[in-house]
């Protein structure tokens, strides 16, 4: 028997049981991993709390990694020993061991440790599809982009600074404010004390922006929409505020013929070569520190429940990872 956290109903942080599970062998196309770090992540939430239905009783996590301990047959590329990692679903990486799609793994370079792959693979691989395929940004760019202290803002923020891409964040502290100019945002702005809409336009001289990146939306919705210059485009790719509520398409033609998306990580990873490729494209930045992983909460597994706790109450930063 192995410990695992499982959910029987949805809701708060306490439904999330520390248990004992039977962990059998892999199936065909699976391989058994034991994780050596666990990537917490805001979709985590949403699953929890039933904003993402999902068969119930069930295991949370998206994000992990560690050492395979075995294969299941048709399993090519992998084998027992090899250090892997693995972000998507389906979810029950919140466990010390567990059975896995091949599908879905990396294998992780020399270069990457365990945590550094549970902290990053999952947030990383968000940047890495949002800025290369959803709005390729490109030198010279100034862009907007929410949360920015938060873990994928973070990591938005180097990986702007190293494309010569200006970029904009918004955070909802002061002290948020420094660790996103230190990571390489050209301004910050302070929800809670300024102005966005007027904060971007003062940035860019009345014109806006042509891209927004809002993981927040219902509570930044219409100021992302109000930044855009015209024709441009509104990636909303989270909902950590709340869905964002239905609304006419005019909203989009009366600011200026602008463009709407919503993507999702699993639409872009989809193929084997798609997710090599990312990945690639990730370990790259890392390993060229083009891209430093800030851990800045580590909790034990069996300490989720704080760990979520903070989580919503914006008092993380950087990434979080959880120690089995």
């Amino acid at each position: 028997m192995v410990k695992a956290i499982v959910i029987s109903k949805t809701g708060g942080p306490e439904v999330m049981e520390y248990v004992d599970v039977e962990v059998g062998e892999p199936g065909a196309g699976e391989v058994r991993i034991r994780h050596a770090a666990i990537g917490v992540n805001f979709i985590d939430v949403y699953f929890r709390i039933g904003l993402y239905p999902q068969p119930l009783p069930s295991g949370l996590g998206q994000e992990g990694a560690g050492v395979i301990e075995a294969v299941g047959l048709g399993v090519l590329g992998f084998k027992p020993g090899d250090r892997v990692a693995y972000a998507g679903r389906p979810n029950g990486s919140y466990s010390e061991v567990r059975l896995m799609p091949a599908a879905m793994l990396v294998k992780l370079p020399d270069a990457i440790s365990f945590d550094i792959a549970a902290a990053a693979l999952l947030q990383g691989l968000t940047v890495q599809y949002l800025f290369r395929r959803t709005f390729p940004v490109k030198e010279g760019d100034t862009i907007l982009f929410h949360a920015a202290a938060g873990g994928v803002g973070l990591i938005a923020a180097q990986w702007a600074r190293a494309l010569g891409v200006n970029m904009i964040g918004t955070v909802s502290s002061d002290e948020k404010k420094a660790l996103a100019l230190a990571a390489g945002c050209t301004h910050v702005i302070n929800s809670k004390t300024e102005n966005i809409v007027e904060r971007v336009k003062e940035f860019t001289h009345g014109k806006g922006v042509p891209v927004v990146f809002d993981s927040i939306g219902k509570d930044t919705f219409i100021d992302s929409l109000d930044c855009l210059s015209p024709l441009g485009t509104m990636v909303s790719f989270g909902s950590s505020s709340g869905t964002v509520p239905p609304f006419s398409l005019n909203e989009l033609a009366s600011r200026g013929s602008l463009s709407i998306t919503r993507p999702s990580l699993p639409h872009y990873i989809g193929t084997r070569a798609d997710l090599d490729a990312a990945a690639a494209d990730l370990f790259q930045m890392i390993t060229s520190k083009k891209i430093i992983i800030d851990i800045n909460q580590r909790y034990a597994l069996s300490d989720v429940a704080q760990a979520h706790m903070d989580l919503e109450a914006r008092k993380t930063t950087g990434s979080t990872i959880l120690i089995p």
